[in-house]
């Protein structure tokens, strides 16, 4: 899993590079399928349960799920790319959200709250913890700031599969929720909007949204619990 930790941090880096203005969507979708290819490596998302990408494409009010295409994006945009790679027989997965340009202040710390809250549950993923510690973590970073936690999407294991147990919902209670042990490894993704919570999904039956049109963002890591400190596995 570190090997294609690796691949999907650098190809995610790569993509946060080539985002600017003029751009349209399915060229990043090219760009993440050559770079897979060059390293022998899979997406785990094009063909899963029909998605038609390499990677996931959000942008502005499209929460995660988005499909790349001829959609051009413009200066004050914000980008959700969402990668899922397996090499191996074995899946990684992580998400970062890129401004285009110069971007409106909400959307900076909305931008700042989310990838906060992601820091925070990690530092709540111990040994000996509960999976609740995360969530709950997760969801007072977020509302501390003014912003609210997506609810109807949640982390998740991952591994030998994409999408293993347990979820990892990105609010609950502290204490709740199976013990964290020593080589579990789970995908944090915490998915925040600016207005509401609520969602809606798109007449592509993939992309979902927020049912208010309010700008959200998405971070994640695949991260493994040690004794220690958690190790993330898709950070360069």
């Amino acid at each position: 899993m570190r090997r294609i930790g690796n691949i999907v941090a650098t190809i995610l880096e790569k993509l946060r590079t080539e985002i600017k203005a003029g751009i349209n969507t399915r060229q990043l979708d090219a760009i993440t399928a050559c770079e897979l290819k060059k390293r022998g490596a899979k997406s785990s998302s094009k063909g899963y349960q029909g998605f038609p990408a390499h990677l996931c494409i959000s942008v502005n009010d499209e929460v995660v799920h988005g499909i790349p295409g001829e959609r051009v994006l413009r200066e004050g945009d914000i980008v959700s790319l969402d990668m899922a790679a397996s090499l191996n027989g074995f899946h990684a997965d992580a998400a970062i959200t890129v401004g285009v340009g110069e971007i409106r202040s909400q959307a900076e710390e909305l931008l700042a709250a989310t990838e906060g809250a992601l820091g925070a549950g990690i530092g709540a993923a111990r040994c000996g913890s509960h999976l609740g510690d995360i969530s709950a973590e997760i969801q007072r970073y977020v509302e501390a700031r003014g912003f609210s936690i997506i609810r109807e999407y949640a982390g998740h294991g991952v591994g030998r599969e994409l999408h293993e147990e347990p979820q990892v919902p990105n609010f609950g209670s502290s204490g709740e929720g199976c013990l964290l042990q020593p080589g579990m490894t789970l995908a944090l993704e915490p998915m925040v909007a600016a207005g509401g919570w609520r969602t809606k999904v798109a007449n592509d039956h993939w992309t979902v949204l927020t049912a208010d049109g309010s700008l959200s963002a998405h971070f994640e890591h695949s991260i493994v619990i040690t004794k220690g400190e958690p190790e993330i596995l898709t950070q360069l």
